[in-house]
């Protein structure tokens, strides 16, 4: 390996290599882009649709079941909580989907330059947020 201009064998290289790297990573004070924060949002929305799918299951099965859990179902639904939760599946499906429909133009290289990404990254946000107040208003 050369570096500088010198030849390195493979301990020098490793010595050299291991020296550059930080030695305490603060997470707090990394800026992360925008394209890497609709990644990780990408990631916590999937995670919370299978985290919480049971929960949809469950309230299907029981508004299902009979006439009383239908109206305990309802009541669930009906209640500050049961919005809550309901809004915020909403996001986390809104987001995944438009997020995933986002990787799959990447995909394709379509917006893969650094404007590209930003601008999708943006309009990701944008669309889950404003598909997130559009449901939650009907819901409320």
């Amino acid at each position: 390996m050369k570096q500088h201009g010198i030849w390195l064998n493979n301990k020098d290289y490793l010595q050299v290599a291991m020296s550059s790297r930080p030695k305490h990573l603060n997470l707090y004070q990394i800026r992360l882009p925008l394209p890497g924060f609709v990644s990780i949002l990408h990631r916590i929305s999937g995670f919370g649709m299978f985290a919480f799918a049971w929960a949809i299951l469950w309230l299907l099965q029981i508004s299902l079941q009979s006439p009383e859990s239908y109206e305990q179902a309802r009541t669930f639904v009906h209640s500050w909580i049961g919005k809550l939760f309901l809004i915020g599946m909403s996001w986390a499906f809104l987001h995944h989907f438009f997020a995933g429909l986002r990787f799959l133009l990447l995909d394709t290289h379509v917006g893969v330059d650094l404007q590209g990404a930003r601008r999708t990254s943006w309009v990701v946000l944008a669309l889950s947020i404003v598909g997130t107040m559009m449901v939650g208003t009907s819901i409320w």
